[in-house]
């Protein structure tokens, strides 16, 4: 039987080169150097070449032409079989490779400003307590068809009504007003919501599709406010990027406090204002209930929960 260790060093030097083999195969199976080229994206003349260059290391022609056609000499013949099964071999091989990867790899999809502003920040933490588990992030704002789509799991925003799907609550959220700390300093400080008559409003508009949470316009309303124009400013279709805003000194934005956390604790925001607004929608965790028999599935669930009841 043959070893690993048989085939090494120099009786592996003394192999063609794997295009040329891999080459050879293909023009075999074809019996046409076009119809190899189309199948590996190369040129007749580049298949030419690898043949050619098989058949010189070889010592003997692998083709030969009759009349239009292309075929193989007895020795191209001999040849195929065993090439053939060689390159199947690395094709299964390989694949069963990638399908253990895969096994152990957890695919999530997160809106945008979840990923940016919650699991992102987080993620070191959950490659150090799960080592072998692999996390495949894609940030999307849809609904996700898991059967259609490379997904084992997600995170929305919104009531919990996902019909036929494993679904917990990870955390509830409100929403406050925030700024960068140089708005709250000098001559006229953001002290009182009165003050923002001389100040930018920035805009969220993901606050539009929770029908509880409150726009400037009703924030300012609640705070007993009703002479400043609340549609002034520039307008944000995702939450991270009107706090990108904020922290650039922009404005203040209205916003969820839960995407706001990390910044507020790292000093690039403040609440000029204290108190936040409770709104209806809450943060899920969303799964069908079969791939939540996957360990890797487990273990992201798992980690989610434990670190939103922290919070």
């Amino acid at each position: 039987m043959t070893t690993p260790s048989a085939v090494s060093g120099a009786s592996l030097r003394r192999l063609p080169p794997l295009t040329s083999l891999r080459a050879f195969v293909v023009a075999a199976r074809q019996l046409s150097f076009t119809a190899a080229a189309d199948e590996l994206f190369v040129t007749p003349a580049a298949v030419g070449q690898q043949i050619r260059q098989l058949e010189a290391h070889l010592g003997r022609p692998l083709f030969r032409r009759v009349g239009r056609s292309l075929q193989l000499t007895e020795d191209g013949r001999d040849l195929l079989p065993g090439l053939a099964r060689a390159f199947e071999t690395m094709v299964e091989t390989l694949a069963r490779l990638g399908e253990a990867a895969d096994a152990a790899t957890v695919r999530v999809s997160v809106p945008p400003a979840f990923a940016a502003k919650w699991l992102v920040p987080r993620l070191a933490d959950f490659s150090a307590s799960h080592p072998g588990v692999g996390l495949s992030v894609a940030a999307s704002m849809a609904l996700v068809d898991f059967a259609r789509e490379e997904a084992d799991c997600a995170v929305r925003y919104g009531a919990g009504q996902y019909a036929g799907m494993h679904v917990t609550r990870l955390m509830t959220e409100r929403v406050v007003p925030v700024c960068a700390p140089t708005l709250i300093d000098g001559p006229e400080p953001l002290d009182h919501p009165r003050r923002l008559a001389g100040r930018v409003l920035l805009h969220d508009d993901e606050l539009r599709d929770d029908p509880g949470c409150p726009d400037w316009r009703m924030w300012l309303r609640a705070a007993g406010i009703r002479d400043i124009d609340a549609t002034r400013g520039p307008r944000f279709d995702q939450s991270n990027l009107a706090i990108e805003a904020a922290i650039a000194g922009q404005g203040v934005a209205l916003t969820r406090l839960r995407l706001a956390e990390a910044d507020l604790t790292a000093g690039r925001l403040v609440r000029p204002f204290g108190g936040a607004v409770p709104v209806d929608f809450a943060y899920w965790f969303v799964c069908p209930p079969e791939r939540l028999d996957r360990p890797p599935v487990q273990a992201f669930a798992g980690w989610l929960v434990a670190h939103c009841a922290t919070l």
